[in-house]
């Protein structure tokens, strides 16, 4: 594409969804798709090619879900343009610029049935089998609105690409988490192809590492609520098979105690004003002085500290101290610095208990001396 010209900005288009000319007119094929005409939630990818296709889906007041950059902080952003939105503005929420002005995070919760996915692609064969960058996010991003229940084998999968983009792919090429697509739009054709090799059925766990289940904080929520539910999530660290196999206490712990820091055997219980735990921590130390607060929102009624500890454990996050105030429906979290704070932030986003999103931030206006305010009110440690 670049030494032919026909790539478009950004460039160079090496290691990334390629922008090409004419990517506006390839797009301008989706509306004549039945798929996209009878759909109302459509999953279209952030990248430039895919401009033109997230513009349409908006200009015919459908509803546009488009991923987080590399799932760093989520899963999905819908798009909400603002009321009596001109085509102009919608040509706006449609560019990245627009994804952040203009969106509302969705989480695992959120009740979401996607009746079309656009996904952007490196090759494809009119098989319809699929090259992407290598980094693998298109089909994560497919395995878990897999395990969310928002899309079906049946949902159809649509690329758009330049006609130079459409080759021979051999199927050896291929695994069993590579997304397949159903049509390949370009600037001069409408490829239906009866793709009929399976698409992926979840997350495959054991082709997971913890590098990445860091990386992707998501990940880790999803992960709990599949283990929660009975299901296989060994990762490939933890496999037999693999090279230095970790096993999952000591891989646990590692994470713990090295990259996170946090002070997971120091962990205690503070129910109203009572302490319960490591009798160290119920005494005032300097080091107190200096902790940073995490806020826990939203928990449902009748929940126990034991399930909260117990999910936090599961995030290594655990806290050097937790105050639970249960009937208020609330705790905070202690760490040893800003740092920690926040990763446990990221870490806990769309975190659920009884099947309800906790609210996980940082405390509004750090006290020293144990005392932290939430929204006007006080809860003080000591």
């Amino acid at each position: 594409m670049e030494a032919n010209n026909l790539a478009d900005f950004p460039r160079p288009v090496h290691h990334r969804i390629p922008n090409f000319k004419s990517a506006s007119h390839a797009a301008s094929r989706l509306p004549g798709l039945q798929e996209f005409r009878t759909a109302k939630t459509i999953k279209i990818n952030p990248d430039a090619p895919q401009k033109t296709a997230r513009f349409l889906t908006l200009e015919a007041r459908k509803t546009l879900l488009v991923p987080t950059p590399r799932l760093r902080t989520g899963l999905f952003n819908k798009i909400v343009p603002p009321p009596g939105a001109t085509k102009e503005i919608l040509r706006i929420c449609a560019t990245s610029q627009g994804v952040k002005d203009y969106s509302v995070p969705i989480g695992l919760d959120a009740k979401v049935h996607v009746d079309l996915v656009v996904v952007g692609s490196v090759a494809v064969s009119e098989k319809g089998w699929r090259i992407g960058k290598g980094e693998g996010f298109a089909d994560m991003e497919y395995a878990m609105m897999v395990s969310m229940g928002a899309i079906t084998e049946d949902t159809p999968i649509v690329t758009i690409v330049h006609d130079c983009q459409v080759v021979d792919i051999a199927e050896e090429l291929l695994d069993d988490h590579d997304l397949t697509v159903d049509y390949i739009l370009t600037p001069t054709r409408t490829i239906k192809t009866g793709c009929k090799r399976p698409k992926p059925q979840g997350i495959i766990w054991h082709k997971i590492s913890y590098e990445m289940l860091e990386r992707i904080p998501i990940l880790k929520n999803l992960r709990y609520r599949e283990k929660q539910a009975g299901k296989d999530v060994m990762l490939k660290d933890e496999h037999p098979d693999f090279p230095n196999a970790r096993k999952p206490a000591d891989s646990d712990e590692n994470a713990k105690t090295g990259n996170t820091k946090l002070q997971t055997e120091s962990t205690s219980a503070q129910i109203g004003h009572r302490h319960v735990g490591n009798d160290s921590l119920s005494t005032k130390s300097e080091t107190h002085g200096a902790l940073t607060t995490v806020y826990v929102g939203n928990i449902p009624p009748g929940t126990r500290v034991s399930e909260l500890k117990s999910a936090l454990r599961e995030f290594h996050a655990s806290p050097l101290r937790l105050s639970w105030q249960g009937a208020q429906g609330r705790a905070f979290l202690d760490y040893t610095d800003k740092m920690t704070a926040e990763s446990v932030v990221s870490s806990l986003k769309g975190l659920s208990l009884r099947g309800q999103t906790l609210r996980v931030e940082m405390a509004k206006n750090q006290r020293n001396k144990g005392q932290v305010e939430i929204n006007g009110q006080r809860n003080k440690y000591e």
